[in-house]
């Protein structure tokens, strides 16, 4: 908890005042399954001032959860050129995280307010709001349910109408739990998880809760683009395809990528 708000608000500063350098922690790999790279297809421009927290393709729009009090967003964003074709806030005591489509409707979860906000697809209008315990850091829907990571080991499985919880599984590999689970895109049965403060996701098997993956994005923002508050976090599928949008709060690009087996 303490670490992550010495994290939020070193952003800020550098919101401000700039930063440069990632000082980003990163996880040892993880014996047994693959380490995957990314083919980079395309780069599209993104605001750098968006604090991304959530990305999900749909219908060939590219929706955008931001965070950070008094500026959390969602927005309907063209995936060509990263250009907001609309956009709408939340209420400003609310901090945004992740977000999920689910049919016409799209949720967007909050930090520590323990808020997620139903909104129609169409219009990003808010339709109401439901209640939950704990935090709330990245949220992606299977087809049947939602799942849902606090920033721990832990990801929470939910009713896409009710948002009540249904179960659990604790995430692991072969050195023990895998914690920092952030924004999540559900896609082909599995979970792809940003693991908080590096610059890795790793892919999990939602039935065991094991990772079956790890994704390296290390250097596919230049260290010269860094402003130092620059995190790895965005995960969207591209539909029909095995290519990925990817991003980080306060990048200047969007990547269109494809994951590869390393070397």
């Amino acid at each position: 908890m303490l670490a992550r708000l010495t994290a939020v608000a070193a952003a800020v500063t550098c919101l401000a005042a700039g930063c440069s350098g990632s000082g980003q922690p990163q996880p040892a790999g993880s014996p047994g399954v693959p380490t995957l790279r990314p083919q980079v297809l395309a780069e599209i421009p993104h605001d750098q001032g968006a604090f991304t927290q959530g990305l999900e393709l749909v219908d060939g729009v590219l929706y955008e959860g931001t965070g950070l009090e008094g500026r959390s967003e969602l927005r309907a964003t063209d995936p060509a050129d990263g250009s907001v074709q609309e956009r709408t806030q939340l209420p400003s005591e609310f901090f945004g995280e992740g977000i999920t489509v689910v049919g016409d409707r799209i949720w967007q979860i909050t930090w520590q307010n323990g808020v997620a906000v139903e909104r129609d697809r169409s219009t990003l209008a808010e339709r109401r709001r439901v209640t939950y315990a704990g935090e709330g850091w990245g949220i992606c829907h299977d087809g049947t349910r939602l799942v849902m990571s606090d920033g721990t080991d832990k990801l929470t499985f939910r009713d896409p109408t009710t948002f009540a919880a249904t179960g659990e599984v604790r995430v692991r590999d072969a050195q023990g739990p895998v914690e920092r689970l952030n924004e999540l895109e559900c896609v082909n049965g599995a979970v792809y998880a940003n693991i908080w403060e590096t610059d890795r996701i790793v892919r999990i098997d939602p039935a065991s809760g094991g990772v079956t993956a790890v994704v390296d994005l290390t250097g596919l923002l230049p260290e010269g683009e860094r402003t130092g508050a620059d995190v790895l976090n965005g995960i969207a599928a591209v539909p029909g395809t095995d290519e990925f949008i990817v991003t980080g709060k306060l990048w200047p690009k969007l990547y269109r990528v494809r994951f590869a087996t390393s070397g």
